[in-house]
């Protein structure tokens, strides 16, 4: 098909929006019209979305089928002449083959719904626009060119929020020399649904060109077909944007102070004794903490800036043991108090990239620490890091990882079982750990023994008492096999013998627990419980999207399944634990609210607060022999630092309420994180008292803000 029959459109019906393009709407052609686009990621075609335009009829058929996983959706829509849906029916099978049975109406002045999240009526005099629950990369082309009129005005949408949705730039794509008929396309970006901004862009015929979300810099996104060559020009240009915006954000929520900085009023917390100190005062001076003392000791200078901690308890920053980082990532870590991250497997180019900027100061992160991500090939591949073809290649791959300052290779699930023990042991032999998932038809057991420092993830730990010989984890059945997990005796030889092995080797365990609660205690309609503490903080769309069931639960017994192998993944970390094992909390997701929860299911399965806190502060520094820098609060130390009103070692769920965060000396106040972000802001900031200079004439630049 050619471009120009890719969209068929009327001069008479075409509609003017935004700074001078002419967008064709769906629904006024009179002939039937088509969108054909491919679903690619980490540049390989993983998916397809295909949509038909007869009348104001839209068909859509969007599939994807990415390592192992993704949306099956069959989507009718109806449009009014404005290009707001009538009607919406959507269905098929979400992320993890969850049902997708979704329906929207607007008939006579009122407007019904029903979905996985919800269901309710609206009267509305004229068509509202109504947001999906299980929506489509097209689906975010209807939501653009409903809202482009509005001009940058926030637009009303069903159930709840707002949306915006303004032109950003006019960009031109395709080379002749390449193949690629040469496109111009506006690229507009919408924000208010979700925690980061997803961008569209139309030619200038009106026609659906691409749609990516903000961190789509590794190349994630839905394209022409035909224009997959393109993916890496766009790939760019969502880099730039993000990366605009959130440099933007460093220079707004980003505080420096000149001159030593003194935290007064404030109960120190110790990981290594579990204890809170009586109260005390730490003075940080550029990055570093320069004094620890009890409050009230002599010698306070006017060239202070004061914090007062109120009595609160400052802690040494949490770690994320389990990330995958994107450009726009580091402020909801940071606002959750988390000033390091272990990054399990990235696009090696993207991931070099951002760790310049971030020592560079352009953008606020907390620290990274690496992981070299190694997979094998096979029709499962995850599409991250390096897919070596031979064992040669993959010890090239771990020396390439070594020499760009890697801390750990991470292993994946079609990685060749055999090569486990001598890629491990060259990363061992360059000072590197090693860890990952358990590829498909190896053992926890073996890994152990062949040199895993640490298992990803607990279900990975947790399949090889539950899997039957020959079953494949490559698919989906790594999570869904977990309903099988209630069923496990802890105390059974296959149990005991892995649980001995990890402690004879100081196998640690990495155990991304609230992923594995998103997963197991997911149900359509509910609240999810991983989200408790946040959940009305955040946008209405991830409220939504979260108010699901991610696998199928039609069947009652099914459900009380998953729910039984939930419980057992408390008992697993309570027995690991008990036993003297490494826990090291970690989310595979990028809120920094869920690390919180990470922390607070350890709780829930019987540790202490204060040895929770203990597992994401210090017991994660010592996993990375870091503890010279980071881990406690101590003079010489760098000033990763989080200030809560309460008292975590009582009730843990203080944690969630951080006032102040300091990284490296620089200072965030969470609320304005937040409140920039689209998230409801959970404290107010600390009181502060302004630096006084000696020299009335120097007296304003002593406080320095940026």
């Amino acid at each position: 098909m050619t471009l120009a029959s890719q969209r068929l459109t009327l001069p008479s019906r075409l509609a003017l929006f935004g700074a001078g393009i002419l967008l064709a709407l769906p629904g006024i052609a009179d002939a039937a019209t088509q969108d054909n686009l491919s679903i690619v990621s980490g540049g390989e075609i993983v998916g397809s979305l295909d949509a038909v335009t007869e009348g104001n009829h839209v068909s859509v058929d969007y599939r994807v089928d990415n390592n192992g996983r993704g949306p099956k959706h069959h989507e009718d829509i109806d449009l009014d002449a404005s290009g707001v849906p009538l009607s919406y029916r959507v269905t098929g099978t979400s992320l993890m083959g969850g049902k997708v049975e979704e329906q929207y109406l607007w008939k006579s002045g009122l407007a019904t719904w029903h979905s996985q999240a919800d269901a309710g009526s609206v009267k509305a005099t004229k068509p509202p626009l109504y947001v999906l629950n299980d929506d489509s990369p097209f689906a975010m082309a209807i939501y653009a060119r409903a809202s482009i009129a509005a001009r940058g005005e926030e637009v009303p949408v069903l159930p709840g929020g707002k949306l915006m949705v303004s032109k950003v730039r006019d960009v031109g794509i395709g080379d002749k020399t390449a193949g690629l008929a040469p496109v111009s396309a506006a690229v507009y970006r919408v924000t208010g649904l979700q925690l980061a901004p997803t961008y569209v862009l139309f030619d200038d015929k009106g026609g659906l060109f691409a749609v990516f979300d903000a961190d789509a810099g590794g190349g994630d996104m839905t394209i022409r077909k035909g224009y997959e060559k393109a993916v890496p020009t766009l790939a760019k240009l969502a880099g730039d944007l993000d990366l605009e915006r959130v440099k933007a954000l460093q220079g707004k929520l980003a505080h420096r102070f000149s001159g030593p900085i003194r935290i007064e009023n404030v109960h120190v917390f110790d990981p290594a004794s579990g204890q809170r100190s009586a109260l005390s005062t730490v003075v940080v001076m550029r990055d570093r903490i320069v004094r620890v003392e009890p409050q009230g000791a002599p010698f306070a200078q006017t060239s202070e800036t004061v914090i007062d901690g109120a009595g609160g308890t400052l802690y040494p920053g949490l770690h994320d043991m389990h990330s995958h980082s994107t450009l726009d990532m580091g402020l909801f870590y940071l606002a959750s108090g988390i000033t390091a991250t272990r990054d399990m497997g990235n696009d090696n180019r993207f991931l070099q990239e951002l760790l310049d900027r971030i020592d560079a100061g352009e953008i606020a992160w907390p620290r990274i620490v690496p992981s070299g991500f190694l997979e094998g090939r096979s029709a499962f591949s995850a599409r991250n890091g390096f897919i070596p073809d031979t064992l040669k290649d993959a010890l090239a791959d771990v020396n390439w990882y070594a020499d760009h300052g890697y801390a750990e290779i991470k292993i994946y699930n079609s990685f060749t079982p055999e090569w486990v023990r001598p890629v491990a042991a060259e990363a061992h032999r360059l000072g590197m750990r090693v860890s990952g998932h358990v590829p498909a038809f190896d053992t926890p057991d073996r890994v152990i023994t062949d040199g895993y420092d640490a298992i990803a993830h607990l279900n990975q730990l947790m399949l090889g008492w539950i899997l039957k010989p020959g079953e494949d984890t490559r698919t989906p059945l790594r999570l869904t096999a977990m309903s099988r997990a209630g069923a496990l005796d802890l105390a059974s030889a296959p149990v005991r013998k892995t649980i001995a092995l990890m402690k004879s080797h100081g196998t640690s365990l990495d155990t991304t627990a609230v992923i594995l609660e998103m997963l197991l205690r997911s149900n359509a309609g509910e609240r999810p419980s991983f989200a408790e503490n946040f959940f009305t903080h955040m946008p209405i769309g991830w409220q939504r999207f979260r108010k699901r069931s991610y696998v199928d639960k039609s069947d009652p017994a099914l459900r009380l399944a998953y729910e039984q192998g939930a419980d057992k993944t408390l008992e697993v970390i309570k027995l690991a634990h008990d036993e003297g094992i490494r826990m090291l909390p970690g989310t595979d997701d990028g809120t920094g609210l869920t690390l919180l929860r990470e922390i607070e299911l350890y709780v829930k399965a019987g540790l202490s607060p204060a040895e929770a806190l203990r597992t994401a502060t210090l017991g994660a520094e010592e996993y990375f022999a870091n503890t010279a820098d980071v881990g406690t609060i101590a003079r010489g130390k760098l000033a990763d630092l989080v200030l809560v009103a309460g008292d975590p070692t009582k009730d843990i769920r203080a944690i969630y309420t951080p006032q102040m965060v300091m990284r490296g000396g620089i200072v965030y106040y969470p609320s304005e994180i937040h409140s920039a972000l689209g998230i409801a802001p959970f404290a107010s900031p600390p009181k502060i008292r302004p630096a006084i200079s000696a020299n009335p004439q120097t007296a304003a630049n002593v406080q320095v803000r940026k």
